[in-house]
């Protein structure tokens, strides 16, 4: 298997950074196997010209192999349950989608009518997807869209929405349904799509109620799209229960000669490297400041177990003589709403620096070049060991990834 290999770590070593003048052969090799040879332009059924133009101008020509076979499904009319690897380029897949339809529509939609919901479950999340929907957004005439998550006066949302109304609700489920729970403006019987992102974290959080509760108020003869790197029992039974006759896409790994290998879908990143590091106990802490040392002018991301220590190791490494050059960034869930959004576009916009972080940015972020992964803490969940590692090598880069582990006694 080409990726997810988990190899013997050193003590104290550097893991090398690939050159940034010209692409390494595993670069090279990577960005080939997470690109097919199809082109935006050449999909059937045919995309829009401004679609393809606002692509375009994101330097997007070719399709992972996800966009190339979900974004065809989903305009003919069938209902998809995606499972393919984190940073492969699934938001893409549905935001495509959801604007096709909607220019398809022989006339603008009414301020109050919801034609489409994307549904994910964090608000940094959210926002991402907001975010990078907004060139396809401008695309569609007379369509208008709203963001909503929490932290923001529900009050004023309530005003904005019932004034101006929305087409498109892109949010997280416990302020969607909270809106849709106090407001009986809006109207759904003509939606189009729903998108449930990160399926199986909707889940985890306890979202369930909710998820059901907004899909019961949404037209059954409507287009589905579920999306997770990591499908489970839940998120199948979800599936039953909001999808109609779906198709199951799921993105398989590839071996080094190109074949495919049986070895079910691929759950990481082509390009990342995965490695471990015994650490003693009484070590651990000094093994990980001489690793960050040695990655010193790398994009770092070190994840920790609680938010405390995050606080901690927030004060302790700015404190060191050796990282003085390295900006260190604090994330976790316990911040605020305005500081997190800061923390997030601070460590976004750096060429190097150190992010330590809770799970909250385990999933589905989308930052910039991170070249290093750092599991100080393990987690509980191997699903959340391979959403963490996923924050590097996405789309068709390639990334590192190292998780510490105590010794155990056989």
């Amino acid at each position: 298997r080409t990726v997810a290999r988990l190899v013997p770590g050193r003590r104290n070593a550097a893991i090398p950074m690939a050159s940034s003048s010209s692409p390494s052969p595993a670069t090279a090799a990577a960005r080939k196997r997470a690109l097919t040879e199809q082109q935006f332009s050449e999909l059937t059924p045919v995309l829009s010209p401004e679609v393809v133009e606002a692509l375009d101008r994101g330097g997007f020509r070719r399709c992972t192999p996800v966009q190339a076979a979900t974004i065809p499904l989903l305009l003919t009319h069938k209902d998809v349950a995606v499972d393919a690897a984190t940073g492969s380029g699934k938001t893409l897949a549905f935001v495509v989608p959801v604007v096709e339809m909607l220019r398809r529509l022989p006339s603008p939609p009414k301020p109050h009518q919801v034609l489409a919901i994307i549904i994910s479950p964090t608000r940094e999340l959210s926002s991402q997807i907001y975010n990078v929907a907004q060139p396809f957004f401008a695309t569609l005439k007379g369509v208008s869209s709203i963001l909503l998550v929490g932290g923001l006066d529900i009050q004023v949302e309530l005003k904005k929405v019932e004034e101006e109304g929305a087409n498109i609700l892109v949010g997280t489920p416990g302020k969607l349904f909270d809106i849709m729970e106090r407001l009986d403006t809006l109207e759904y019987k003509h939606l189009e799509i729903l998108i449930l992102d990160e399926a199986d974290r909707l889940l985890d959080m306890g979202f369930q109620k909710q998820v059901t509760s907004i899909i019961s108020k949404l037209p059954k003869l409507r287009r589905t799209g579920l999306f997770s790197a990591t499908q489970t029992e839940a998120v199948e039974e979800l599936a039953k229960a909001g999808l109609r006759n779906p198709v199951r896409v799921q993105v398989k790994t590839e071996a080094k000669d190109g074949a495919q290998q049986d070895l079910g879908p691929s759950k990481t990143p082509l390009g990342l490297r995965l490695e471990y590091m015994i650490c003693e106990p009484a070590k651990k802490s000094s093994q990980l400041v001489d690793f960050l040392v040695q990655n010193t002018g790398k994009k770092i991301m070190v994840y920790f177990a609680t938010c405390a220590c995050v606080d901690y190791w927030s004060v302790v490494l700015p404190m060191l003589n050796l990282l003085k050059g390295s900006p260190v960034i604090a994330y976790h869930g316990k911040m605020k709403q305005g500081p997190r959004e800061k923390a997030l576009a601070s460590f976004s916009a750096l060429s190097s620096g150190i992010l330590v972080c809770t799970d909250v940015a385990a999933r589905g972020l989308d930052i910039p070049h991170v070249d290093l992964i750092v599991q100080y803490d393990p987690p509980q969940d191997p699903n959340v060991f391979v959403h963490r590692a996923g924050r590097t090598a996405r789309y068709d880069q390639e990334g590192d990834a190292i998780v510490f582990l105590l010794p155990t006694v056989m």
